[in-house]
């Protein structure tokens, strides 16, 4: 067994939340520009990674809001669902609206890009916890 690091074992812990701020702040950003949701859910997956490789894949899994598949699968759920209010109102589907109620911009372009960011999330996840469980094992 190889001898952890108590530095580590201290940083990555902050990093971690750390990292998943910037990840939304990444999120909310890209709701005005494009590509948001994907390179969010990569910076979350960059902090689940860093924190499976320090304290182990069990305490990763555990601090992610959903099991990896039901994750991506509700990710990839959402990202479905922000079209529809366009063929309810005899658009193309996907075609996006935007609305400002109460003063806050909303669109569902922030439903797809949040939709895209758990479906990246959870499926990268979830392979490099498997990744690491194999490689927990193996040692």
């Amino acid at each position: 067994m190889t001898p952890r690091s108590v530095l580590l074992d201290r940083i990555v812990p902050m990093l971690y939340w750390l990292l998943l701020a910037a990840a939304v702040w990444i999120l909310l950003r890209g709701h005005n520009a494009p590509g948001g949701g994907f390179i969010a859910g990569l910076v979350a997956v960059a902090a689940s990674a860093a924190l499976a490789i320090v304290l182990g894949e069990r305490v990763a899994r555990a601090r992610l809001p959903l099991a990896p598949l039901p994750l991506a699968a509700s990710g990839v759920l959402l990202a479905l669902v922000s079209g529809l209010p366009a063929l309810f109102s005899g658009h193309p589907y996907l075609m996006h609206f935007w609305g400002a109620p109460l003063e806050v911009k909303l669109s569902t372009v922030m439903l797809f890009d949040l939709g895209v960011f758990l479906a990246v999330w959870g499926a990268l996840a979830g392979f490099v916890l498997a990744l690491l469980a194999a490689w927990e094992e193996a040692a």
